[in-house]
């Protein structure tokens, strides 16, 4: 009978991402385990384990220290890193050669931009978190798809200070920041952690969320979110899914049936959009009018006609300002509304395909497959498959 393996989980328990990650792990465990687990409970800076003592066989972690990574190396054991930064995979760091798993915070960013796109507004901001190589890729992929449009976003600098990075001090700092901001404005968080606290520093800078600043963070740490005041807009991750193939890795290695570096990407699945970001944020009021009918009515089968008759303009006069607005026409909107209704539902319900055509405000299930397949080159079957 083999040995049981004995897995360190040197991951955050605090947050949505990494208790999804464990969530992943744990299933591959039950399915081709079992593995005993030793975790130390709490946020980012963990303790790893006496492995003379404990005994373990493989470690899945987020290299925090120096300290930590030296005691990580010196176990010998095989490793699955989170996250690593630029000089931890430079050649000559020893971390190089870990397999690592990574958010991919480049189409997170730009997914968090689009959204904010389509409501129409002319200024954008970014809030990261320094020293975090997660939150420097996502504001770089932020500030570069709004370059494509022709915008330049407004990035904070954090404190330079220690102290001065401590809450009760900085949010004073931000909500200064933020009162200078010109507005309307849609702003990305790096994380739903720290668009909670822009949230925060809205508050005391007396400005109105979502109608002056809409905010919108990445991970979908549901709790977390809808406790935010108010409640917080997120990209969702498929870290779960991040976690059981960081597992298999992990298993792999410690078979020694793999030995050169590995890389496990965990992608962004869509925008959960909550009350932070709930907003048309166009000057043409018509526009605006049509793309609220539009969203109100995704679980319908609305045609561009019934547009036209609720904001009370002509189609050809509606048609170019919705191409002016937005660039694009009102049936493509409608379109891009109702499949990205349709992949929220593949992902987060039950529901057979054909009820999903329906509720998503398709005529029929075959058209539904056929527009779904024209828009993202795969079935709703396979989406589904793939992603969940």
């Amino acid at each position: 009978m083999e040995p049981v393996p004995k897995v360190a989980l040197l991951i955050e328990t605090a947050r949505g991402y990494g208790r999804d990650l464990l969530r992943g792990i744990v299933r591959y465990s039950r399915l081709h385990g079992p593995w005993s687990f030793y975790i130390t409970p709490g946020d980012f800076h963990q303790a790893v384990p006496k492995m003379e003592q404990w005994g373990g066989t493989g470690i899945i972690a987020r290299v925090e220290t120096p300290k930590v990574a030296d005691a990580i190396l010196a176990t010998g054991l095989p490793v699955v890193a989170l996250d690593l930064s630029e000089q931890q995979l430079s050649p000559e760091s020893p971390l190089s050669g870990l397999c690592e798993i990574v958010s991919d915070s480049h189409h997170a960013a730009r997914m968090t931009a689009e959204h904010l796109l389509d409501r129409g507004f002319r200024h954008y901001a970014f809030v990261g978190v320094p020293g975090r190589i997660w939150s420097q890729r996502r504001r770089e992929s932020f500030c570069d798809r709004l370059g494509e449009d022709g915008f330049e976003p407004h990035v904070y600098q954090s404190p330079k200070r220690k102290r001065d990075r401590e809450w009760g001090r900085e949010q004073t700092i931000m909500a200064d920041w933020l009162r200078t901001l010109p507005k309307p404005i849609g702003l990305m968080a790096c994380n739903d952690d720290r668009g909670r606290e822009v949230l925060e520093a809205c508050r005391a800078a007396n400005m109105q969320v979502p109608e002056e600043i809409a905010v919108i963070g990445v991970d979908n740490d549901s709790l977390l979110c809808d406790l935010s005041d108010p409640p917080l807009s997120s990209v969702a991750l498929n870290a779960e899914r991040g976690g059981f193939e960081a597992a298999a890795l992990l298993d792999r290695l410690m078979r020694g049936e793999i030995e050169d570096p590995r890389q496990i990407v965990v992608e962004p699945l869509h925008v959960v959009t909550r009350h932070s970001t709930d907003v048309i944020a166009l000057d043409d009021r018509e526009v605006a009018k049509a793309l609220r009918l539009i969203r109100a009515g995704a679980n319908r089968p609305i045609q561009v006609d019934d547009v036209v008759a609720t904001v009370g303009l002509s189609r050809r006069t509606l048609e170019i300002r919705f191409q002016r607005a937005l660039g694009r026409s009102i049936h493509a909107e409608i379109q891009r509304v109702r499949l990205e209704r349709a992949k929220r539902l593949l992902l987060e319900t039950e529901l057979p395909i054909p009820k999903i055509a329906e509720v998503s405000g398709f005529a029929t299930a075959s058209y539904f497959a056929q527009a779904f397949r024209q828009e993202f080159d795969t079935t709703p079957a396979r989406y589904r498959r793939e992603h969940r």
